[in-house]
């Protein structure tokens, strides 16, 4: 009953703090934007790769007309499956300058070409808004920028995760059972700490090869640290209430004294370290996107984006760059708000 009202009496904090409640709420606006990315884009196609060179760089709010024919051959996939990865055009979009309706057909001027066509058959005419413009392959911007969502949120989610696996585990034996025990887990934490995390996320990623999962891993494999020292820390005070000393007295198990008596008063500094851990392995994996070796294209990543417009941002397209910038600033300043105020929330002190 204690632990429930000590969270009850948090959350209440949490929602008088204004920024760390709005963080909340972008956050959880995000997750909502990457779980349905795919039904919100405008490119439904797989990775939002449809290609369009001829639209190559086009600037926000910028409306174009389609020519649309039946394919002959369509790939069938599941609902659920269109619904998460995406499915196949089912047309051939031709983006048009003009069209004229004729008998059984129609006549039209491709995009920025000077050669009129024609067409007989059945046919769609469709007008799509770029919301963002379209990159130097004429893709949608806005359709990658969600899909983008959902591989930082990945990442996060997933390295920390791993991190909490490997750093409550470490930490709450070398805190609980101390003596050597402690001594050879804090060396290989001190080892760990003295190697510069970039350095080791790209050589864990270089190891297992480039690609999507093994971002990861790579992350995953390098935030266990900071995890480890704040539990252990926790574990050495708390062994010594009365409460744990009871248990011991009882003959309780270890695991069952850590596990059920020591670490649920550990959750708090656990939850805000976690937050930073989620901003900073969002920051990593857009690092790795933008030197080459995190997910690989046409997979949307932000720090890809970057990578692949950076060159923009002296001419009149800047917004190629800025966007995806815009979105990694604006993701790990709200989990850097929601640390800081699930810091404050936590703090019996207040």
């Amino acid at each position: 009953m204690q632990v429930a009202s000590l969270n009850k009496l948090a959350w209440q904090k949490l929602k008088q703090n204004n920024l760390a409640f709005f963080a909340l709420f972008f956050i959880t606006l995000s997750v909502f934007l990457a779980l349905f990315a795919v039904v919100i884009s405008p490119d439904k196609t797989p990775k939002a790769n449809e290609m369009h060179i001829e639209l190559a760089t086009l600037k926000p709010l910028t409306k174009v007309t389609f020519f649309e024919s039946p394919k002959e051959q369509v790939v069938e996939v599941s609902y659920l499956e269109a619904m998460i990865f995406g499915r196949p055009s089912k047309t051939n979009k031709i983006p048009i300058s003009s069209y004229e309706e004729v008998e059984k057909g129609v006549f039209y001027l491709p995009y920025q070409s000077a050669m009129p066509k024609t067409y007989y058959g059945e046919f769609e005419i469709n007008e799509q808004t770029f919301w963002f413009g379209t990159d130097k392959y004429g893709r949608d911007l806005l359709s990658r920028i969600l899909l983008g969502t959902r591989v930082s949120l990945a990442v996060g989610f997933i390295a920390v995760l791993i991190s909490l696996l490997i750093g409550i585990s470490l930490g709450a034996v070398a805190g609980y059972f101390r003596g050597k025990v402690d001594d050879v887990i804090m060396w290989l934490i001190n080892v760990v700490w003295s190697i510069p995390t970039l350095l080791m996320v790209i050589a864990i990623s270089l190891a297992l090869g480039k690609g999507f999962w093994q971002v990861f891993v790579a992350v995953g494999l390098t935030m266990w640290v900071e995890v480890a020292r704040v539990v252990r820390g926790q574990v050495l005070f708390i062994r010594e209430l009365e409460y744990v000393e009871a248990g011991k007295a009882l003959a309780y198990q270890s695991s069952r004294i850590i596990f059920k008596h020591i670490l649920p008063n550990v959750i708090g500094p656990v939850i805000v370290i976690s937050a930073a851990n989620f901003a900073a392995a969002i920051l990593i994996e857009a690092g790795l996107s933008f030197l080459g070796i995190g997910a690989q294209p046409p997979m949307p990543s932000w720090g890809g984006m970057i990578k692949d417009h950076y060159a923009y941002i002296i001419m009149d397209k800047a917004y190629l760059a800025i966007i995806p910038g815009l979105a990694i600033m604006s993701l790990v300043l709200a989990f850097m708000l929601l640390g800081n105020g699930l810091r404050d929330a936590f703090d019996v002190k207040n």
